[in-house]
Order: C-alpha cells, then sequence, then structure tokens
C-alpha cells in the first residue's frame, strides 16, 4: 500500500476571518470568513479564500456575477496574493468564493447563493482559470 499524498495526510486548516469588511470594487460589504489549505484541490495544492457578501443573494442581492466577479479578481491580486506565505508551501490554485450567508466548509447549503473563482499566480498576478 502506498502513502498519500503529503498534503493528504493531515486534516483541513481554517483560519477564521473577522467582520471587518474589505474593500471592494463594486462597493459592496464583503468581510472575509475563513481561509482553508492543506485541503487539495483540482488542480494540486490550494488554499481558499471564503467570503461572505450578503448582497449576492439571489433573492434579495443588488449584486450580480458580473460585478461579484470583478470583486473576485480583485480580492485575489489585492488580499489572497500578498498572505500566500502565511500558509504554508505556495498552492497550485488560489480559490475565491462569495456566499451570501456563512457556510461551513464542505457542507451544502441549497439556500445559499455562492460564487467560486480559481486562480493560478505566477510573478504577482492572479491568472483566472476554468473551474
Amino acid at each position: 500500500m502506498t502513502d498519500p499524498m503529503p498534503e493528504q495526510q493531515s486534516d483541513p486548516q481554517i483560519e477564521l476571518g473577522n467582520e471587518t469588511l474589505i474593500p471592494v470594487p463594486s462597493g459592496q460589504p464583503v468581510f472575509l470568513q475563513d481561509v482553508v489549505w492543506n485541503v487539495p484541490g483540482p488542480e494540486g495544492l490550494a488554499v481558499r479564500f471564503r467570503f461572505i457578501a450578503p448582497q449576492i443573494a439571489r433573492d434579495t442581492g443588488t449584486v450580480g456575477y458580473e460585478e461579484a466577479s470583478e470583486d473576485i479578481f480583485h480580492l485575489c491580486q489585492t488580499f489572497a496574493l500578498p498572505r500566500l506565505s502565511d500558509f504554508g508551501p505556495q498552492p497550485t490554485q488560489v480559490i475565491i468564493s462569495f456566499s451570501d450567508q456563512p457556510v461551513p466548509f464542505g457542507e451544502t447549503a441549497p439556500e445559499a447563493t455562492q460564487f467560486f473563482e480559481a486562480f493560478t499566480h505566477q510573478d504577482g498576478i492572479c491568472m483566472w482559470e476554468i473551474y
């Protein structure tokens, strides 16, 4: 029997965020729910920055996907990339997600509106990936 890959040997590591608002281009209120690392992503080691963005709610929200996607890219560049070294080995992917309400990592929440985008990074630039 072979040993699992190193990133599969440990449990997910989660650092909780707080309710400090983070500026984004749309002006919507956004704050960090948590950062999850030590869990493989679709393309290898990934760090997930999970944000709460109440204005994306499908029934009551005022921010659609196009505006939110600009905010997501902005957060990859200005929030996630500068913090990558805080979370161990450099990841292959940075995954940024928005949810209109807190959702525990790994759980489904059909009532929640969620957007997920994956990026690779090179030379300090986030590059959008198909996710």
